[in-house]
């Protein structure tokens, strides 16, 4: 449904990949009319993510809608650390692994938990994601339909008996400095919410949150996960050893992501 006038549309409005731009809106669109509609969204400037309704992510396709936070590439490091540390985790006495997405958004990395675990039997995981946005959790309830949904600030969103429960907590939180949301892509700035970019004046502010309260709510040898940048890992790693976590930062250079991981001691180790 798509032709030469789309791509020379969407090449006018600084789309530099307007060919394959062109061909996603022409297969999401029923009609011409819905074309042109969809064309003159993702031409004043709405991310392309949210003119579809999804955004690709590790094979998938999560769903996303106006005024969520859009999943990106680099995130996919999170998704793939936490699918290797649940994997590795064998808990005492055939209980499931416990698994908290944190500042969860539209759940990419409980999406990717659902059935992805290799030799995992059912019921051997289980996945909570919590977010301070309705809008994201709605995307989230149909991106990880088998997992448990909180809304509410950090850990106040989690139900009292995951306390001292979690295996792994993993956390894309914000890390935009305040003053730097304005040095952002329009389609960032403009479209996403702050809540949901802004980390505060170093942009680790959240990061020093869940590493102060992340003991409490970690099992024994538990770990916690969180995005960082190669700018602010140092200082996200500093808060986890600052809260008695023992750090290691993963990198991927090719999605360009790091994440600070923090183990907590296993009982009987100091801490």
């Amino acid at each position: 449904m798509t032709g030469p006038a789309v791509v020379a549309r969407l090449r006018a409005a600084g789309c530099v990949w307007a060919e394959e731009e062109a061909a996603l809106l022409g297969e999401a669109a029923v009609s011409a009319a819905e074309l042109d509609a969809l064309v003159g969204r993702r031409v004043g400037g709405e991310p392309l993510e949210l003119v579809l309704g999804w955004a690709a992510f590790l094979g998938r396709r999560l769903a996303v809608a106006p005024g969520v936070f859009v999943p990106r590439r680099r995130t996919e490091l999170l998704a793939r650390t936490t699918l290797a540390h649940v994997a590795a985790r064998e808990n005492s006495g055939g209980a499931p692994v416990v698994v908290v997405e944190m500042c969860c958004g539209v759940a990419p990395v409980a999406a990717c938990l659902e059935g992805a675990v290799e030799g995992a039997v059912e019921g051997a995981v289980e996945v909570h994601a919590a977010d301070v946005s309705r809008e994201a959790l709605a995307c989230a309830r149909l991106n990880a339909p088998g997992a448990r949904v909180h809304l509410g600030d950090l850990f106040e969103a989690l139900p009292p008996g995951l306390r001292g429960r979690v295996d792994v907590l993993a956390a894309n939180a914000p890390y935009v400095p305040t003053d730097r949301i304005g040095d952002m892509p329009p389609e960032a700035r403009d479209h996403e919410p702050h809540t949901a970019l802004d980390g505060g004046g170093d942009g680790v502010e959240v990061h020093r949150r869940l590493a102060a309260g992340a003991r409490d709510w970690l099992a024994p040898g538990g770990v916690l996960l969180v995005e960082t940048s190669a700018h602010q890992a140092p200082l996200t790693a500093a808060a986890m050893q600052g809260a008695g976590l023992l750090v290691d930062v993963v990198v991927d250079e090719d999605v360009s992501g790091r994440v600070a991981v923090g183990v907590s001691p296993a009982a009987g180790e100091p801490g």
